[in-house]
């Protein structure tokens, strides 16, 4: 059985479908990762948020559709509650969140890039999440089951 190689065009290509249907169906805060040689799981990830749970499910369609149409065969986590779905497209990962949710798990400073800035609503005014924004997404059962497993384990 012939071994994997690393193509950067085809990575490139996967990462430009993404960001081009993302945009296309207005995710926020858009940002690319060069993940190549840091990561075993994947070459590149791209985060994005959507304005609502909802957005944020129809962005992983649009994109999954996407993804299809060139012949990958997506995987799909956290679609159910949409404040977090990862997308695994093979070499490529997406994870798209709703705002309050990426800037607690704040997946750009664990990869060594400025911080997503928390949103404005419900936040207190020393910056902290309000309790109200992160209980219901942070439950103890939606950690121990949601996507950022895949993102911590090989």
């Amino acid at each position: 059985m012939p071994t994997a190689t690393f193509d950067p065009a085809h990575v490139g290509h996967v990462v430009g479908l993404i960001e081009s249907s993302l945009a296309d169906h207005k995710a926020e805060d858009l940002v690319s990762i060069d993940l190549a040689g840091k990561t075993d799981y994947a070459d590149a990830m791209v985060i994005a948020s959507g304005q609502s749970a909802r957005h944020v499910g129809a962005l992983a369609d649009h994109l999954v559709e996407a993804l299809k149409g060139v012949g990958l065969r997506p995987s799909v986590e956290g679609a159910a509650q949409c404040d977090w779905v990862l997308i695994d497209a093979g070499d490529v990962v997406v994870h798209l969140f709703r705002p309050e949710v990426r800037a607690f798990y704040n997946l750009e400073k664990m990869w060594g890039l400025p911080s997503v800035p928390a949103p404005a609503r419900g936040t207190l005014p020393d910056g902290a999440l309000s309790p109200a924004v992160v209980t219901p997404a942070m439950s103890s059962a939606a950690a121990a089951t949601g996507p950022g497993l895949m993102v911590a384990t090989r």
